[in-house]
């Protein structure tokens, strides 16, 4: 896997709408974004792939995933199913509200584990 490093610093701007509209407080992952910016940076990354190769995800994302599961103490699961579901966690990864479940489980390695229980299709992409 090669890295091609994502642009993550903008926020989509209906998802800050719909975050800032769903939690006018805000939450601890929403506060991390904005008072941290982005944590990890694809780019700090980049000595730990290959120059060639098929993309990889984001390792900023996915670094960034890592440090929300853990705080919350999550299940692999329960990580992929917020990441999936939460928009303050689209929010703190700069995501698009809509984005594919497959996407998010193989974004996290756990498609073997949580997709015959969340009831995607994996052979498909989709």
């Amino acid at each position: 896997m090669s890295l091609q490093p994502g642009d993550y610093q903008r926020i989509p701007a209906r998802t800050v709408r719909t975050a800032w509209a769903a939690c006018p407080k805000g939450t601890p992952a929403m506060l991390v974004r904005d008072r941290l910016d982005v944590l990890f940076e694809d780019e700090e990354f980049a000595d730990l792939y290959p120059a060639d190769g098929r993309p990889g995800f984001s390792p900023g994302q996915l670094a960034l995933v890592s440090v929300l599961q853990f705080a919350e103490d999550l299940s692999d699961r329960a990580a992929a199913q917020a990441v999936r579901t939460r928009i303050d966690w689209k929010y703190a990864l700069g995501l698009e509200l809509v984005r594919g479940a497959s996407n998010v489980l193989a974004v996290l390695g756990t498609t073997d584990r949580v997709a015959p229980a969340a009831g995607v299709c994996c052979a498909s992409g989709g």
